[in-house]
């Protein structure tokens, strides 16, 4: 066996610190030295600071003696402006004197109001005279003369008011030249009024002298000083304005000197200076460092108290129980609370504002929950709101559709009804594309939107979105120049989404340019950027409305000669659409009437295998050569009977149900090849309705479309897994329903041929 080690002999209990109180005693030793040390070390420093710190407080005193000082100049100088726009004032005589009388009664620090003229003579005066007075040589006069603006002179003893004053002349231009020169009398005797709020001292001085250093103001004994000189050291130093200086005074005395002017250059020159006896701020600043020892001993005492007494029962573990509460809410625990009972003092003032927290963080996170829950159910109220209203607006829109469609194939040859068809067939799709735009940016702006990516050439994007708007261009003659480049640029992008951004750059620019103006749509590459510029030199844009031309709900301003309508949505649209590309618009304008230009800019694609997006095939009254039967089921009577109408005249059989029941019983009896029914029926919807009919053997192979006036991308997936082959929205694109037919009827005629060329063969 190998012999183990000793044990090691454990230290003295009082020599270890593992425990917080000891620790606590320790740091607080540890930090007290140094300041025992520092405060016996810094002693005379002390003193040099705190007469640093009573010179910067002396001159606060002084910058806010002389502010209150300039700032009864000040309001001279506004009293003498506010008089130079009274014409009375030049009138002089009786009237103008009282004028003056008037407002000398209203301003007790004043002594005198009066108008100088040119010649130097006194003619209105609010103090009468009794002999003429000339204030021509006195200086303040001359100065305001020569350089045209508010002067605050210097010291003078009044003629007519036998008082210490200063003068305030205004000169009064007119024509560029000075006509007469207002002067306002301030009695000096009131002039410390101003600074009675600031509080000095014993021993204490504080003078103001003018700029040929004469006292204007002084405290104590202003009377026996006012118009002496100020003595000769002190005004030397003021001269300098230097920072807070040292100087003795006549009495004997050393004092702290702060220096400051009275306003600004333009305002005046006179300067205010306050003198603190330095023994005062010496014995201030022994008195601050015995007080800061005596502090600094109580402190170390109580501190090391603290530490001991409070080390464990008091601090450690009610720190280890908040940290431990803390970490639990951090970790998601928003029900943890400290269980801790509240006193007065701040460990238990945290131990209730982290509880309160909590219970704050946790009722938070429940509204949270609780508005969001709102939010959602709100949103799903407004696309439920807008899908209805969208099915509201379309079923009108439907038969009145399929109606301009039938007149147009029944009267074409009249121009009277094929122009009011047209015109018909126009303002329908222009309010189509209103309500599709309504549900397009409430898909968009929610991020619903998923774009089918593929190569497509943007040339073709171009002609295809031309091809949309050019019945609006042709019918308000405006010219359009398209610059399309030779060779192809292609992009990574959905073609329908794209097609939609141009048309809509497009329709924007055909509807505020008036009739035969100009439309120029340009494509071109810049390095890696495909870059779109639709410009037009219509009504143009405000500053103000470029910077949100691409907000939901902008448009320019109507005017009577703007019948287009709108509601705000293409251009928000065109925006979310080309940042899902990847890419940037923006627009420009010189101004109103001066045109628009937006600019699109997406990254190209190298060329290569392109998509041709399917274009639908078919025109009216081509149909294959076969007879369909076709059931059309629509509550709406008015929406039934045009598409009837319309299928009709393309000459097929139709029958029509205006309910689901009594449309699965024309089902039984027609067998129809081709099934148009509405999704919103009174008894059932179509979605059953059409589950119901792959059922009947009648109508199991039959075409199923669906003709709804919802248009959300939610109900179209829904309707095709019900059993649905298409999915129409009201009103129906004619040239899509042509194309349906056509190829139904073209696959009927094919079957028909290859059955009867089966009967004619000979048996082998």
């Amino acid at each position: 066996m190998v012999a183990s080690d000793p044990p090691r002999q454990s230290r003295p209990a009082v020599f270890q610190f593992s425990s917080l109180r000891r620790r606590l005693l320790l740091l607080v030793a540890l930090a007290m030295a140094p300041m025992v040390a520092m405060t016996v070390a810094t002693g005379m420093r002390e003193r040099s600071h705190a007469i640093e710190a009573a010179r910067e407080n002396l001159q606060r005193l002084a910058n806010l003696a002389a502010a209150n000082e300039a700032k009864s100049i000040d309001g001279a100088m506004q009293i003498l402006r506010d008089l130079s726009s009274v014409p009375m004032v030049f009138q002089g005589g009786a009237g103008c004197s009282q004028l003056m009388a008037d407002i000398l009664s209203k301003n007790s620090d004043y002594v005198n109001f009066g108008v100088i003229e040119m010649d130097g003579d006194v003619s209105c005066s609010a103090v009468p005279s009794t002999a003429p007075v000339n204030l021509g040589d006195r200086a303040h006069f001359k100065r305001a003369v020569a350089e045209r603006r508010f002067i605050a002179g210097n010291y003078v003893f009044g003629r007519v008011v036998r008082k210490h004053t200063i003068n305030l002349t205004y000169p009064v231009l007119r024509g560029g030249a000075v006509a007469a020169v207002l002067f306002a009398a301030i009695d000096l005797s009131e002039l410390d009024k101003f600074v009675a709020d600031i509080e000095l001292p014993g021993g204490s001085i504080l003078w103001t002298g003018d700029a040929e250093g004469t006292v204007i103001s002084r405290r104590p004994g202003a009377a026996s000083w006012l118009g002496k000189p100020i003595p000769g050291a002190l005004w030397r130093t003021a001269a300098a304005r230097p920072r807070p200086a040292v100087l003795t005074d006549s009495d004997g005395i050393e004092r702290i000197y702060a220096f400051a002017r009275v306003g600004g250059p333009t305002l005046t020159d006179y300067t205010v200076m306050i003198g603190v006896p330095q023994d005062a701020v010496v014995a201030r600043a022994q008195s601050d460092q015995m007080l800061a020892a005596v502090g600094l001993c109580a402190t170390m005492v109580f501190a090391l108290l603290a530490a001991w007494f409070g080390g464990d029962m008091l601090i450690a573990r009610r720190v280890r129980t908040l940290a431990a509460t803390a970490n639990r809410i951090a970790s998601g625990s928003l029900g943890t609370r400290t269980g801790m009972r509240y006193g007065n003092e701040e460990i238990s003032e945290l131990a209730r504002s982290l509880d309160e927290m909590a219970a704050a963080l946790e009722k938070k996170e429940s509204e949270r929950d609780g508005a969001e829950a709102l939010l959602l159910a709100a949103d799903k109220r407004k696309d439920e709101f807008l899908a209805m209203l969208a099915h509201e607006l379309r079923n009108p829109l439907a038969p009145i559709s399929a109606g301009a469609q039938i007149l147009k194939q029944l009267h074409a040859q009249d121009p009277v009804v094929a122009r009011t068809a047209n015109v018909i067939v126009r303002q329908t799709a222009h309010m189509t594309r209103l309500v599709d735009d309504l549900l397009d940016v409430s898909r968009v702006t929610r991020g619903l939107v998923e774009l089918s990516r593929e190569k497509v050439d943007f040339g073709r994007i171009v002609n295809d979105a031309l091809e949309q708007v050019g019945p609006l261009i042709a019918s308000k003659q405006q010219q359009l120049a398209v610059e399309l480049p030779t060779q192809s640029f292609c992009v990574d992008g959905d073609y329908k989404r794209l097609v939609q951004v141009v048309a809509n750059l497009l329709n924007n620019a055909a509807k505020y340019t008036p009739e035969h103006g100009r439309i120029r749509t340009r494509l071109a590459a810049t390095g890696a950027r495909l870059v779109l510029t639709v410009a037009d030199d219509g009504i143009g844009m405000a500053p103000e409305l470029i910077t949100r031309v691409f907000d939901l709900f902008t448009q320019a301003e109507r005017t009577s000669d703007r019948s287009q309508g709108g509601l705000g949505l293409g251009l928000a649209l065109v925006r979310t659409l080309v940042q899902l590309h990847g890419g940037s618009v923006h627009a420009s304008s010189p101004g109103l009437g001066l045109g628009s230009v937006f600019t699109v800019e997406l990254p190209c694609v190298s060329s290569g295998a392109v998509s041709v997006p399917e274009r639908p095939a078919g025109a009216a009254g081509d149909d294959g050569g076969a007879r369909l039967r076709c059931l059309v089921v629509d509550d709406n009577e008015d929406a039934a009977q045009m598409l009837s109408m319309y299928l009709q005249a393309a000459g097929h059989e139709v029958v029509v149900a205006h309910g689901a029941a009594e449309g699965l019983l024309m089902a039984r009896a027609l067998a129809p090849q081709l099934c148009l029914l509405d999704i919103g029926l009174p008894d059932y919807d179509g979605n059953e309705l059409v589950a119901r009919l792959r059922k009947l053997p009648e109508t199991a192979g039959a075409t199923m479309v669906a003709v709804s006036g919802y248009g959300r991308q939610e109900d179209k997936e829904v309707s095709l897994a019900a059993g649905f082959d298409a999915y129409f929205v009201k009103p129906v694109d004619t040239s899509v329903l042509l194309a349906l037919l056509n190829r139904l009827a073209s696959m009927r005629a094919a079957r028909e041929i290859d059955a009867g060329a089966r009967q004619d063969a000979p048996a082998t």
